[in-house]
């Protein structure tokens, strides 16, 4: 596992998070043709926030900031940052000499740096990046540049941990952070230095945290200044309506940061809604050969996975087919798999060992057979004095037959007989 200086690809935290795992589309190829109303982002005028959203939106906007995409980075606080503060379950050792505490003062909660009991170093929490469903990362701000902390939280453990491809043996704090890892854990980020270099600098100002609406729908200038004097328009002027989009267009979005083999050719946050992502990013298709001989992660590059899947090959399904990004669906497998079922209709055949209705009881989690959670191998981070690192798992997006998932599944509904 690696920092956020990489791309997100190889920072456990996101994207988790996974969290918020979506289905992808092909790499390959640009879709110049979109249907009849597709826009491009550059009539949408500037961002100014997600809230602006809110009085028309509502239902929407209410639902959308419990997601993992819109938790993806914020202010630090004693609410947002999920590690434990209290004495005793506050500290990081590297060796019997080296340690970091984690504590709280008027000013803000600090990473504090112990060696031979004397306190070295003070650094602030100043960002939380990571929804916090495998765990949260942070960075903090030295004048206008970001570094990433050199302890993090893995929410499987309930503990702090060495930030994920930090050394074991001694304290990083120069750790970059970069414009492409902001490019997907935040909506907007003002660059003050030259793009690309090392230290990249950037206006606090001008830092929109989370994935919010504008991420996907363009920036809601015009639309707000154009709809708050006309009231009665009911068609969305200066927006991206993501229907409008053709499909590859819908997919490009999705796999901006969900596609760990791209490689930017344009400076980060030039991607906009309704662009094609190839004008943007160098890909590197993933074979159903590489996918089967475990040449891929499962954390970072959905898309390769899902691309090989003939659930995908064999369709024309989007994102959206499976992933409703306005609300927080994470771990609801009953409703995943009911949208299993709307395209694959027949049931199982009666299992030989389990009753009717333990057989039934399939049809409701296709999900942890067809696409079980599998150890990441660049998900892995050491836990305090522990020597063999700790693993998260992700949801795999390769959907297809896993036998000896089927088999642990049907052995557990055996069980409950």
């Amino acid at each position: 596992m690696q920092g956020l200086s990489r791309y997100r690809s190889t920072f456990f935290i996101v994207l988790l998070l996974s969290l918020s795992v979506f289905v992808l589309t092909k790499c390959t190829g640009k879709d110049k043709k979109a249907p009849a109303g597709a826009k491009t982002a550059n009539v949408t005028g500037a961002n100014i926030g997600s809230t602006s959203c809110a009085g028309c939106h509502a239902d929407i906007y209410n639902k959308h900031i419990k997601t993992a995409h819109f938790l993806s980075s914020r202010p630090a606080t004693e609410e947002s940052v999920m590690g434990s503060f209290a004495e005793g379950k506050n500290t990081y050792a590297y060796t019997p000499l080296l340690k970091i505490l984690m504590h709280k003062t008027d000013s803000g909660l600090y990473q504090s740096v112990y060696y031979k009991g004397e306190r070295k170093k003070d650094i602030r929490f100043d960002i939380v990046t990571g929804s916090g469903s495998k765990g949260q990362t942070y960075l903090y701000w030295q004048g206008n540049k970001l570094f990433q902390m050199p302890i993090s939280y893995f929410t499987a453990a309930a503990q702090w941990s060495n930030s994920p491809g930090f050394p074991s043996d001694r304290v990083m704090f120069d750790k970059p952070i970069t414009t492409r890892c902001l490019e997907c854990h935040a909506t907007a980020a003002g660059l003050l230095s030259e793009p690309d270099v090392k230290h990249e600098e950037f206006n606090r100002d001008q830092l929109v945290f989370g994935i919010d609406c504008e991420k996907c729908h363009g920036g809601g200038e015009k639309h707000v200044s154009f709809h708050t004097a006309n009231p009665a328009e009911k068609t969305g002027k200066y927006i991206i309506n993501q229907a409008n989009l053709s499909r590859q267009q819908q997919l490009d979005m999705c796999r901006l940061c969900h596609d760990g083999s791209i490689k930017k050719i344009t400076p980060s946050f030039s991607f906009k809604p309704g662009d094609n992502l190839s004008d943007h990013f160098t890909t590197d298709s993933m074979s159903a050969t590489s996918v089967g001989n475990d040449n891929i992660d499962v954390h970072g590059n959905q898309f390769g996975l899902l691309k090989s899947s003939k659930c995908f090959t064999q369709s024309t399904m989007t994102c959206n087919t499976c992933h409703n990004s306005h609300e927080n669906e994470r771990g609801n497998l009953a409703l995943f798999s009911q949208r299993c079922v709307s395209c694959h209709k027949e049931e199982h055949k009666t299992i030989p060992g389990l009753s009717a209705a333990q057989a039934s009881s399939i049809t409701a989690n296709c999900i942890d057979c067809h696409m079980p959670s599998k150890p990441s191998r660049t998900l892995t981070l050491f836990l305090n004095q522990q020597e063999t690192p700790a693993v998260a798992f992700v949801r795999s997006h390769y959907i297809s037959n896993y036998p000896e998932e089927v088999k642990k599944y049907i052995e557990s509904l055996a069980k409950k007989k």
